[in-house]
């Protein structure tokens, strides 16, 4: 069993979303909203497919006007079959933006977690000391908390695990320049580690500059054993442990 913990699965992304689901087989996808429309087509493939679960979220790159009435979406299918948490949310200062707002809706998600006991997922880029704040001031650890597509240094990948946070690694560590990151790697336990592709983004490599999709998964798996130098099966294994405590599959 492997498990892609963070992946996208938007009908604009891919012609035939089905053979993209197929070609997991048996395995497990937790499938990531991040905006009002992909919700609800999170919301359609945990009711289609068993092997699919979903978490909800705005992104910080798309609040919009109408924030509110999808917050309350988010709230009415929080509970929903296979929605297993709030997510992606978080902080992005990548581009111009308003840094009040983004902090507000994230705040506002973080306590929508809370209140449902559910685990949340962050996107944080450009961001990671307010990321650090909030959650620290929001007391997020009361729940469980994924770190999506870590890119920081070894020492905040320490400090969120001191937390109770996990990791999420996906196809960068396979980057020939992805040194920081294999640092993390190396020198974090395994138990704190999720995999994720982040479909249809980070292709790894060998297939760097084409689409991504969950099935390469087992590509990031491969690179993490290589790293520690230990059996793949053994990755396999620990991680897809660590996705079904962390998310409550």
């Amino acid at each position: 069993m492997i498990i892609d913990s963070h992946c996208h699965l938007c009908k604009k992304d891919y012609e035939n979303i089905d053979q993209i689901i197929k070609n997991m087989q048996d395995n497990i996808m937790i499938a990531s909203g991040a905006d009002h429309k992909s919700n609800k087509e999170v919301i359609e493939l945990c009711k289609k497919y068993p092997n699919i679960y979903g978490v909800l979220g705005i992104h910080p790159s798309e609040i919009t006007k109408d924030i509110d009435k999808h917050l309350q979406f988010i709230e009415e299918h929080i509970n929903d079959k296979h929605i297993v948490g709030i997510g992606e949310i978080g902080l992005d200062y990548h581009y111009e933006c308003n840094k009040e707002l983004q902090k507000n809706i994230f705040i506002k998600q973080i306590r929508l977690a809370k209140k449902y006991h559910k685990p949340i997922v962050i996107h944080t880029r450009d961001a990671i000391s307010d990321t650090y704040d909030i959650l620290e001031k929001e007391k997020a650890y009361e729940v469980n908390v994924t770190i999506h597509c870590f890119s920081e240094s070894l020492e905040m990948a320490k400090q969120f695990i001191k937390k109770g946070a996990k990791i999420g690694i996906g196809g960068v560590v396979t980057f020939k320049n992805a040194k920081k990151l294999k640092e993390v790697v190396e020198n974090i336990d395994l138990k704190h580690i999720l995999l994720e592709t982040d479909s249809p983004y980070l292709t790894p490599e060998p297939y760097r500059g084409t689409k991504n999709e969950p099935k390469n998964v087992y590509l990031v798996a491969k690179k993490i054993s290589e790293i520690k130098n230990i059996d793949i099966q053994e990755v396999l294994d620990i991680t897809t442990a660590n996705a079904t405590t962390q998310f409550d599959l």
